[in-house]
């Protein structure tokens, strides 16, 4: 049983560790800078009650991720969508983006965001967090195969939303 002092330095060293990383991966996953900074501050609150529950400090990292994650698709099961008229909706035509939107950055996190999640989290997982395929293995709940394969899937579906929204150069140096 530890103290309330040590259970508080030991939270403590789990957000200075930690916030960076998870505001950054709540940041693509949302897209929305006031959501991230809620989602982070969701999960901190839910991994301080149940910080016991954490026995090895190794894998504190994939054990907030997953908190986050949970937390981020509650969002949803919230989220009542504003209903609107469909007779007063103007649909603008943005076939083509202004010069300034167009950059391949932007382009590329909006078809990263624009995948099935199967095929998003464990490219964001390694992509942004630089986990290997065993530890997106154990946050996802799959094998280290299917992990390989969805990576290797995922980037073929991205270089082709890429091609498709007019990316040029080549898309393979990007991977």
């Amino acid at each position: 049983m530890t103290t309330d002092t040590e259970r508080t330095r030991r939270f403590n060293e789990l957000a200075e560790a930690y916030s960076a990383d998870l505001y950054r991966y709540a940041m693509w996953i949302s897209g929305n800078d006031a959501l991230a900074k809620d989602l982070v501050q969701e999960t901190f609150l839910r991994a301080w009650r149940a910080l016991d529950s954490l026995k090895d400090v190794a894998a504190a990292k994939s054990w907030l991720i997953t908190i986050l994650r949970r937390e981020f698709a509650r969002t949803f099961e919230r989220k009542v969508p504003p209903f609107t008229d469909f007779e007063k909706v103007v649909i603008v035509d943005n076939d083509e983006l202004e010069p300034d939107e167009s950059t391949e950055r932007d382009l590329l996190r909006q078809g990263i965001l624009k995948l099935d999640p199967k095929y998003r989290d464990p490219l964001l997982l390694q992509a942004i967090f630089g986990h290997s395929c065993a530890e997106i293995s154990e946050q996802l709940g799959i094998t280290k195969s299917a992990v390989m394969t969805q990576l290797f899937r995922a980037r073929e579906k991205l270089k082709v939303q890429l091609q498709k929204d007019g990316v040029t150069g080549n898309v393979h140096e990007l991977f």
